[in-house]
């Protein structure tokens, strides 16, 4: 089983409106590793470790 990894940096209002919950609720189903946190700049950064077609459904996810 090969796994990959990301690291994103998300910017926009992204903090204080649940997103890191969000991100978090939905790695988390996907069976992800990882992280996430605020960025004192207002925007988000996460990695997340997996499967690679779990990965672009989380990435999907924080486009939207």
């Amino acid at each position: 089983m090969t796994r990959d990894r990301v690291a994103v940096t998300v910017r926009g209002v992204v903090q204080g409106v649940g997103f890191r919950w969000f991100v978090q609720r939905t790695a988390g189903g996907l069976e992800l590793d990882g992280w996430v946190r605020n960025r004192t700049d207002g925007s988000v950064e996460l990695v997340a470790e997996g499967e690679a077609d779990a990965i672009a459904e989380l990435l999907a996810s924080v486009e939207a």
